[in-house]
């Protein structure tokens, strides 16, 4: 065995998986930090959609009550129909 070119390819070795690791790490980094970017562009549009719907509200606050009687009874209609087919089966 030839002891000297084991040792390169040792250090060799060892230099690509340095180099995979660091490639590895700045992936987690750059995914991490999309991450993050999503979830503040999700918080700052549910924010923007609330502040929407709180002016909706103060503005049409009849016409805001019906239509959430409206949804309220379209789900209480869809609940009921959904029971009754799995009470059937």
């Amino acid at each position: 065995m030839n002891t000297p070119n084991l040792s390169q390819q040792s250090n060799s070795v060892l230099e690509k998986v340095s180099h995979a690791l660091d490639q590895t790490e700045a992936l987690t980094s750059r995914g991490v930090e999309a991450v993050r970017d999503g979830a503040q562009q999700i918080r700052d549009k549910a924010q923007s959609l609330g502040d929407s719907t709180v002016c909706y509200i103060k503005e049409e606050p009849v016409k805001a009550v019906l239509i959430a009687a409206a949804t309220g009874a379209a789900l209480m209609a869809l609940l009921s129909l959904a029971s009754r087919s799995v009470h059937r089966h």
